[in-house]
């Protein structure tokens, strides 16, 4: 766990996710890493009652990358409404077929969540039900078979990136759901939640963060090299 944690102060906790890894409890009754967290700062810290840790914000289990955790309840509501104001800058890198695509671009879809199939469907203009959806990305890498996107949120929808990217024809490495060819071997996909920048919500200091890129994994190791 300790190899994990990427920035930690009195107040806030990032987490460098792996693919695979639940960010909190959910029906699959899988140990989360909420509650591995809390047991490793409960032993680490030696506390002896419960230690208080709030999740801020989720990326999907088979997204590898950066989670934060609030360490005080100050932080968490502070922290939440930053995410709400979208004062959360979030960067993520995404692995996709190597097609011709602009090297940049804005893409404004409106975005449905399907609660039975979890999935959201793209639609290319304003529908009832859909969520305006936006992203910039910019092609930053071409290696052999895939290139690399740096892609910044404008908004936070379900499934955003994956979404959108596949409705624009580069469905993410290893997202079977989204129209990827093949599955990755570990479940997961070719989506990184690659740096984070905000204010402190106590401190009021600018933080930056980067996670490295799973290191297991030679496609994501060519596009840190």
């Amino acid at each position: 766990m300790e190899e994990q944690i990427v920035f930690e102060d009195n107040h806030i906790l990032v987490i460098n996710k792996a693919a695979g890894q639940l960010v909190q409890g959910d029906k699959t009754g899988d140990l989360s890493l909420l509650d591995l967290i809390k047991d490793f700062i409960k032993k680490r810290d030696h506390k002896p009652g419960n230690v208080f840790l709030g999740l801020v914000h989720r990326i999907d289990r088979p997204t590898s990358g950066l989670v934060i955790y609030a360490k005080t309840s100050k932080a968490l509501s502070r922290l939440t409404q930053m995410v709400k104001n979208r004062e959360i800058k979030k960067t993520y890198w995404a692995v996709v077929p190597k097609v011709d695509i602009p090297k940049s671009q804005r893409l404004v879809h409106y975005l449905q969540k399907n609660e039975k199939n979890n999935k959201a469907t793209v639609f290319p203009k304003v529908t009832e039900g859909a969520k305006e959806s936006i992203l910039n990305y910019e092609v930053i890498k071409i290696l052999d078979n895939f290139q690399l996107l740096e892609v910044d949120l404008e908004t936070g929808r379900h499934h955003q990136i994956r979404a959108q990217l596949s409705k624009i024809g580069v469905p993410i490495k290893g997202d079977l759901k989204y129209g990827s060819a093949r599955s990755n071997p570990d479940g997961g996909i070719h989506l990184h939640a690659r740096k984070l920048e905000f204010l402190h919500p106590v401190t009021n200091v600018n933080v930056e963060i980067v996670a490295p890129v799973p290191q297991n994994d030679a496609v994501w190791k060519a596009c840190e090299e």
